[in-house]
């Protein structure tokens, strides 16, 4: 399994497992020029670039077998320009001379270097110039990562606009230099409304929702059970499972990636990778880390994770465009990849968004653990196993006093929150139990802040803080809004359950069931 293999050329001559995208490669090279592609982290991007590298570079034995082979006949080699913008962790402008630098000198060796080139723009159109003069043929310029720069400070708006600044004079080069360029291609996770890249690269072709490229990057089921059927039947081996079961084990952790309406969902390829590799299911994409970024931004506009729950909304326009400056989350949760198409409305012009699988919805609440609960250990601390056994035996006195001394210890002030505060964390707390929680479902009369699933049993739970309701009126809520009619029909049994939140108290104080 190719973990962390991110350069082709090594890929192909070790004998590693590929998963053949090279008929896109193709039609990139055949059907246009300068591009850009936005995706998730962890998604194949910079095996993508190495593999237009080789291409480009005309190393025709690396692609023996593979769908290309039969394309292409003429195999021209390139002076290709690859600029890993990866290459620094950038916390102001010095960082990000220091990463220019470090991309021009590998390509100053190889083309030269004029003296009088002072500035990262005039030392990168200089060198585009110097390689189309010495080999007479045209640049391929790759730029991987070109938005890390602004990711990692762009909640620092003084070093953000200085950053700004300085790639508008770097990429706006691509531009200039046309007549010097034979492809180039940009990779990302995030297409800054206003950085000049999109502004001043008006002829730059985002494909980053265009269905024919929906597959470039990524592992279709298609694919999967091409390239990996041996590999699903030594998990299933291991899983005690059937070859179907397994799949579905895999489908509902690490499928469900859409980067185009009506186009055939995608696994998180780091996971599948991971998870054959390993030989156990578990939440890969996160041991990689989280945008810190993405975190800062939650927690700063105190962002109502429950909202995720249910399908969210978003016009075409606003899904693919982040603005540092707006308040609105979801084309940012999009691009990061906790969010995904789901539907596509064609006479409005908006996609419905959701979570794309288990192990992006648990390890993205996961993440936002420390934001409402400061305490991050507390959640272990008091054992998951025991909450859950407490409800599959209906021990619902024994599962609320354990949550009230879970209550008790967040060290948060509780004066300043409110009722929907309380909510969040209860919805936090289920959902990582792995248990099934509605957070706020809508029915005809009105809302339940939450219903939680067992094999036998429904428990419906209604809060109040201590000032806006006792536990008797939370019951009484769930009674007159008719919470539990929806449940009715079946035949699992019914519990209801009021409780009162106590700002003094910091836990709950008081609760009823019934």
């Amino acid at each position: 399994m190719p973990v962390g293999i991110q350069d082709f050329e090594d890929l192909r001559t070790n004998d590693y497992l590929y998963v053949d995208k090279t008929a896109y490669i193709y039609r990139l090279a055949t059907t246009g020029k300068p591009y850009f592609l936005g995706r998730p982290r962890r998604f194949g991007k910079s095996l993508l670039l190495s593999t237009l590298k080789a291409y480009f570079l005309g190393k025709r034995e690396l692609f023996e077998g593979l769908a290309i082979a039969d394309l292409e006949k003429e195999w021209i080699e390139y002076p290709v320009f690859h600029l890993d913008m990866n290459v620094e962790s950038y916390i102001n402008l010095e960082s990000l001379y220091s990463a220019l630098d470090t991309n021009l000198r590998v390509l100053e060796k190889k083309w030269g270097k004029n003296d009088s080139e002072e500035t990262p723009a005039a030392r990168f159109i200089g060198l585009i110039s110097r390689a189309y003069e010495q080999t007479g043929r045209k640049v391929v310029v790759l730029i991987d990562e070109y938005d890390k720069p602004l990711l990692g400070v762009n909640d620092d708006m003084d070093v953000d606009n200085d950053i700004r600044k300085l790639l508008k004079g770097f990429y706006g080069i691509l531009k200039s230099a046309d007549a010097y360029l034979r492809f180039v291609f940009l990779t990302g996770i995030t297409k800054f409304s206003k950085v000049s890249i999109f502004s001043d690269l008006n002829h730059l072709t985002d494909i980053s929702l265009n269905e024919n490229y929906a597959g470039i990057c990524g592992i279709s089921e298609t694919e999967l059970k091409h390239y990996f059927h041996p590999e699903i039947d030594t998990l299933a081996l291991r899983l005690d499972k059937t070859y179907n079961e397994t799949l579905y084990e895999l489908k509902k952790r690490y499928d469900g990636y859409h980067f185009a309406e009506n186009t055939e969902g995608m696994y998180n390829p780091f996971s599948i990778l991971r998870t054959f590799d390993a030989g156990k299911l578990s939440y890969y994409w996160f041991e990689t880390g989280t945008p810190t970024f993405l975190v800062r931004k939650l927690k700063n506009i105190n962002f109502d994770v429950r909202n995720l729950e249910n399908e969210v909304k978003i016009s075409s326009l606003s899904i693919n465009q982040y603005r540092v400056d707006s308040s609105d989350m979801i084309p940012l949760l999009y691009q990061t990849g906790y969010l995904t198409i789901k539907s596509f409305n064609q006479n409005s012009d908006t996609y419905m968004l959701g979570f794309p699988n288990e192990e992006v919805k648990y390890g993205f609440l996961y993440e936002l653990l420390p934001v409402y609960m400061p305490k991050t250990n507390i959640f272990t601390e008091f054992h998951v196993d025991y909450f859950n056994e407490d409800l599959r035996t209906g021990n619902i006195e024994s599962f609320m006093t354990r949550m009230k001394a879970f209550f008790a210890g967040i060290t948060y002030d509780l004066n300043n929150k409110t009722e929907k505060d309380f909510q969040t964390v209860f919805y936090l707390l289920f959902t990582l139990m792995g248990q099934y929680i509605d957070a706020e479902p809508r029915f005809a009369a009105g809302r339940a802040d939450a219903v939680v699933y067992t094999n036998d049993t429904v428990y419906v739970f209604e809060f109040k803080l201590s000032g806006n309701g006792t536990a008797e009126d939370a019951l009484k809520q769930i009674d007159d809004k008719g919470y539990l009619i929806p449940f009715t029909a079946g035949n699992k049994k019914l519990v209801k359950i009021g409780a009162e939140f106590s700002a003094e108290q910091r836990t709950l104080s008081r609760w009823l069931v019934s």
